[in-house]
């Protein structure tokens, strides 16, 4: 079964997003989120590392302040307005002083320990010994105070297990031993790695930014024949403004005046532009690249698809993945675990006379500096949101960590047929009246019975009559959802729609030869009067989707409303392992059921691709609802888990190829992190490591599982460049046949 639906997109409306200021590194985040999850009133709170923020009752505030700063000193909220773009620039430069201090610090601190190791050994047997503590213990504090001071802080408020206390009465048990070089060097080494650390993780969270920043940051409004420049949040509904060429479109609108190509890569990472004419929507984020245009808003900013976007990619890490929440639960016990490792290595063997009690204390105090978790703790997270923030530079919005984690446990795709693996653009290409009709007067009767639908299929035939139709004189229209429509078309009752709506009215079909599309059913006065034939055209990389994901193992299910005998073409064409047809909206919800009641076990999950605009009970019902075509649909953005911005089918190869590749990466970093310091814990034990080659281990484990996880962000599917090949070949050969 699946989990819980009933989680919004958005975060509940009666929290807050707040930015936290301040350093601190991961495994305080995850401390700070624990805190404040077990404090009433809070629910479950999650604190995105990467971008520092989190959601939080208003009212809360304060409390919520005081408890995060008795876990990391120093840390403030600041609240965020919905929409706006913020103090970036101001937040980058406090980030960059911060850092500048930090680099000095190192620097003097390296300048004081340089001094010691060239003349300590001169001081050592002369009257000037004291020199050796005088300068080394500067650098000592110069360097680590920071760490110091937390440490004190976190054991006056009995929290002792963290790597400030760790790094704290490892080098002071240094100290204790006449270990003075060492000890600076580790705090030294630590201050350097923390500032490696902290610029690769800015870094990395700055690209991010970039990558998904499409905001834009002005509008040319409109105001009493003048234009004026004022910012997106400013622009009312109704209002008109002009994108001049080269400009991002500011807001969600209609074109009233002007024509251009809209450059659409930041929304669908499509790189063909787009056309825009006179009553063409356009989107906030599009970049107008050639005419001027003149624009009707019909979205504030705040309601506008690029901030959904945003929003969606920025708050997906809200939703953890199953491996992150264990890793989280797992850095809690690993720490204090290490810590009782480190306390029997520093007793035990002494007593039992295998050595002197320095030496197997300055063993354990080299296993404590390699006990932080903070490589395991920022490490997954970071590499779900660059894999998060990667989808959506293709055009894929993933709602979750855990969303993107269980497209690697697909085992079932299940496809709706009309808008998903076809264009949705339907065709009259037969018209079949029994004796006593013309085929005019047949389709001219379908015609009018079918002037309220918006059905693609009556907009077909309504296209195909292609004549004014005066609706006031159908009377007693009635739509009959799934299955057609009732009228009266000039005192004459007709039926139109399938089959089955016909026979359940007593009505007698004649047997008939059809080529192969969709069939309308007509009886005008309860007789049978004919059929039409609608067909549809295969969407271009319908079939590639369909063989790698037969390839990779996972089933292919259609469901469709159509005729079994359309639904088995369709299905043969496109090589579909099973497909069921004639189904009602709810009909599909139960065959959804029954497939997601085949699956073995837990773990394999059911997919349901649709266009997310009528399919929103089976999306909402399968395992990861995926919406194709999203782009500007509420229906879309709001349903389903993924959305696929772009009609390509094509864009579930690149979701699948994307959290694969996530994945690997994360357990590459797991693994990698794990034995990295469970062996320089072996390796400590034994005596064959200092306390400077840990905490460079502990040091470089983190860098690299940062470096590693920025790799997700970059990954460019395989699938992508495949499906782009066969975009091209299939319109080729369609441009063939069309000839």
């Amino acid at each position: 079964m699946r989990e819980d639906r009933t989680e919004s997109v958005q975060q509940p409306s009666d929290k807050v997003k707040y930015r936290i200021k301040g350093e601190f590194c991961a495994n305080c985040s995850a401390k700070m989120e624990r805190a404040l999850s077990g404090t009433e009133g809070y629910g479950e709170t999650t604190i995105n590392y990467i971008t520092k923020t989190v959601y939080l009752p208003p009212s809360k505030r304060q409390e919520a302040q005081d408890i995060m700063e008795k876990i990391e000193p120093g840390v403030k909220l600041v609240e965020l307005l919905g929409g706006k773009k913020g103090s970036r620039s101001s937040e980058e430069e406090e980030t960059e002083k911060d850092l500048s201090k930090q680099l000095l610090r190192i620097g003097i601190a390296s300048v004081l320990f340089v001094v010691g190791l060239i003349f300590a050994s001169r001081w050592h047997n002369t009257s000037y010994h004291f020199l050796e503590y005088l300068v080394f213990i500067s650098a000592y504090i110069w360097v680590g105070y920071e760490v110091l001071t937390k440490a004190i802080r976190n054991i006056i408020r009995g929290a002792v297990f963290d790597e400030n206390f760790l790094m704290a009465l490892a080098t002071i048990g240094a100290i204790v031993i006449h270990q003075l070089p060492e000890a600076v060097g580790v705090m030294l080494f630590y201050a350097v790695g923390e500032y490696i650390e902290d610029r690769a993780v800015d870094r990395s969270r700055h690209s991010i930014q970039a990558l998904l920043d499409i905001r834009p940051d002005s509008a040319n409004l409109i105001h009493q024949l003048q234009i004026i420049k004022v910012a997106p949040e400013d622009v009312q509904v109704g209002q008109q403004i002009v994108v001049r060429p080269g400009e991002k479109v500011p807001l969600d609108g209609v074109v009233v005046n002007g024509s251009s190509y809209l450059d659409t890569s930041a929304l669908t990472g499509e790189s063909v532009p787009r056309k825009a004419e006179k009553d063409d929507t356009v989107l906030a984020g599009m970049i107008n690249t050639s005419g001027a245009l003149t624009v009707r808003v019909v979205r504030e900013y705040a309601d506008s698809s690029v901030q959904k976007i945003l929003d969606l990619v920025e708050n997906a890490s809200a939703r953890k993945a199953k491996v992150e929440k264990f890793i989280t639960t797992f850095a809690r016990y690993y720490t204090p675990g290490v810590v009782i490792v480190a306390l029997g290595i520093a007793i035990l063997p002494p007593l039992m006379g295998m050595g002197s009690f320095s030496q197997w204390l300055y063993r354990a105090l080299t296993i404590l500096v390699i006990s932080c978790p903070c490589a395991l703790v920022i490490s997954v997270p970071l590499g779900y949101f660059g894999g998060i923030g990667g989808a959506s530079r293709h055009g894929i919005l993933v709602k979750g960590a855990n969303y993107l984690e269980a497209l690697t446990q697909l085992k079932t795709v299940v496809f709706d047929k009309t808008g998903t693996l076809t264009q949705g653009v339907f065709e009259v290409i037969q018209v079949q009246p029994t004796e006593g009709f013309k085929e005019e007067r047949l389709l001219e009767i379908a015609a009018k019975a079918e002037v309220h639908s918006n059905h693609p299929i009556a907009q077909s035939i309504r296209k195909k009559f292609n004549a004014e139709i005066d609706a006031s004189l159908i009377e007693d229209y009635e739509e009959i959802s799934g299955k057609g429509v009732l009228a009266k078309v000039g005192g004459l009752s007709v039926i139109a729609g399938r089959k089955s709506l016909l026979e359940e009215r007593g009505i007698q079909l004649s047997p008939e030869q059809v080529e192969q599309g969709t069939q309308v059913y007509l009886a005008i006065d309860g007789s049978y009067a004919g059929f039409i034939v609608i067909s549809d055209q295969v969407r271009v990389g319908a079939r590639e989707t369909v063989h790698y994901l037969n390839q990779a193992g996972i089933k292919t299910v259609m469901l469709t409303g159509d005729h079994p005998s359309v639904a088995q073409s369709m299905a043969m064409r496109l090589g579909i392992q099973e497909f069921h047809a004639e189904l009602l909206p709810e009909d599909k919800v139960s065959w959804l059921e029954k497939l997601l009641k085949e699956q073995e076990t837990p773990q394999g999950k059911v997919a349901f691709v649709g266009d997310g605009i009528n399919d929103a009970p089976v999306l909402t019902r399968a395992d990861i609802g995926i919406a194709m075509g999203g782009l500007g649909s509420d229906a879309a953005i709001e349903a389903a888990d993924v959305v696929l911005m772009e009609d390509q089918p094509t864009k579930l190869i690149n979701a699948l190829e994307i959290s694969q590749f996530t994945k690997m990466i994360i357990w590459q970093n797991i693994a990698f992190a794990l034995l990295i310091k469970l062996g320089f814990i072996l390796l400590g034990m034994f005596g064959l490591a200092n306390m400077w080659e840990a905490v460079f281990a502990d040091v470089g484990v983190a860098l690299l599982a940062i470096l590693n996880a920025t790799r997700v962000r970059r990954y460019s599917s395989p699938g992508i460049r495949l499906g782009e090949k066969s975009v091209q070949a299939e319109r080729n050969l369609g441009e063939v046949t069309a000839k």
